[in-house]
């Protein structure tokens, strides 16, 4: 990867571009990924690039649905191995979650290097390679293993498309994901939607997850039940509008 310095103003975003084409040479991403990455990148310039109320919101919500789960399970793409695979592996530790590997441009290749990847930060099994088990969906996402998502009660499904999150859904399972586009799909399918960089996200989750570890179980259950997607979505879109309007008053000056 290219070196970039830390005081460079766009440190994190240029590092999460370097991450995901590292990932891409490596054959853990697909070349689709950066095109991801790139309309991600556009929504969080929209938020301020920050962790917004509505986002801690459902982040907190996220984390309790996730502890409390009979079996929860994170899926893990292309993407979210290269840019993150330490924090994914730390958030499956906090919460007891299982990790598997769902990709939509699928290669046997693909699969054992993410795993590999995952390994390589400290995940003792991942899941993903022996699919047992099939979603109704026609392409490749729909292979699962039935121990894993198949059987899930609470998935994760960070950078998500929307069809496999609205048959999780149908299938009655809680579906949490993250997701920069509070207008997607997949925001709007999803039992919980997380409108924040993936990174950011995984910070708050698992500080949230050594936190809620400690809650009685009545708390946990206040805090899904509680819970109102919908409202997280609008206080969303209305954080975006406000960071609008900060940004248009400084620029008549």
């Amino acid at each position: 990867m290219t070196e970039i310095p830390k005081d460079h103003p766009r440190y994190e975003s240029l590092l999460a571009r370097e991450k995901v084409a590292a990932g891409v040479k490596m054959g853990i991403t697909s070349i689709q990924g950066l095109i991801a990455q790139g309309r991600g990148e556009s929504f969080d310039y929209l938020l301020g690039e920050r962790s917004t109320k509505s986002a801690l919101y459902a982040e907190r919500a996220a984390v309790a649905a996730l502890i409390l789960a009979n079996n929860p399970v994170i899926s893990v793409n292309g993407n979210v191995a290269a840019l993150s695979p330490d924090k994914v592996v730390a958030l499956a530790d906090v919460t007891g979650a299982k990790l598997e590997v769902n990709l939509f441009h699928r290669t046997e290749t693909r699969v054992h290097l993410i795993i590999e990847q995952l390994k390589a930060n400290g995940a003792y099994e991942v899941l993903g390679k022996n699919p047992d088990a099939a979603l109704e969906l026609s392409h490749d996402r729909r292979l699962v293993e039935s121990r894993g998502i198949y059987s899930a009660d609470v998935v994760l499904v960070p950078l998500e498309d929307g069809d496999r999150c609205e048959k999780l859904v149908e299938m009655g399972k809680t579906v949490i994901t993250i997701d920069l586009n509070p207008l997607s799909r997949t925001s709007k399918t999803a039992t919980i939607s997380i409108v924040d960089n993936l990174t950011r996200a995984l910070d708050n989750m698992i500080k949230l997850g050594v936190e809620l570890k400690k809650e009685k179980k009545e708390e946990l259950v206040k805090l899904i039940t509680t819970y109102d997607n919908k409202r997280a979505l609008s206080e969303a879109i209305s954080e975006i509008q406000e960071h609008l309007r900060a940004m248009a008053a400084e620029a008549e000056y």
